[in-house]
């Protein structure tokens, strides 16, 4: 291990106080997304308790204010596109999570801090557990937005990369028919993972 994820005393106390910062539907999708993303570690021979740690940290910024999170990106010195800034709670709170993540709950685990950074918009050549994270957030059990959602699960089992594919295919799609903004990184992402 690269550096520190939690101890289980600390998940217990990691999860009460997710619990009482997050909304009670963004904690229990903070819940399906720890245990869909241990769920995948077993099945893709990952760390368990890795998945958990960014599982359960993944959204622990997601409570806050855009101009609270654009405050941390630039305490951090994070850099921000113009996306990220016109769009901060649905893009920022990923990257101000990682930095919540290591200065606040002591994450020090480069792979855990970059999962928890990439889960919104992905990254080429992400790492498994990035992947993991990242896919766990789209399929755990409380998601029901996506008609393929039973085929992306599936998928998620069997081939990684494949599911990553279809994720973010299905994620721009339903993005350019909104009219909302694309991150550029998302759109990288999906030509890395395009077979």
């Amino acid at each position: 291990m690269n550096g520190k994820s939690l101890e289980h005393s600390d998940f217990a106390h990691i999860r009460k106080e997710m619990e009482s910062i997050l909304s009670s539907k963004r904690y229990a999708h903070t819940l399906g997304v720890a245990y869909t993303a241990a769920a995948l570690a077993m099945a893709h021979a990952e760390d368990i308790e890795k998945a958990m740690t960014a599982g359960l940290l993944h959204d622990c910024a997601k409570s806050m204010h855009g101009s609270e999170l654009v405050a941390i990106c630039e305490k951090a010195r994070l850099h921000m596109t113009a996306v990220e800034r016109s769009n901060p709670t649905a893009l920022l709170h990923a990257k101000a999570g990682a930095y919540l993540a290591e200065r606040k709950y002591g994450v020090t685990d480069v792979d855990i801090l970059n999962a928890i950074r990439y889960h919104t918009t992905g990254r080429p050549d992400m790492s498994r557990l990035e992947k993991i994270v990242y896919i766990a957030d789209y399929i755990e059990p409380g998601r029901k937005q996506n008609q393929d959602l039973s085929l992306i699960r599936r998928l998620a089992y069997q081939d990684l990369d494949s599911a990553m594919e279809k994720i973010l295919a299905d994620t721009l799609a339903y993005l350019r028919t909104t009219d909302g903004q694309v991150d550029d990184m998302t759109t990288k992402t999906y030509q890395y993972y395009k077979r």
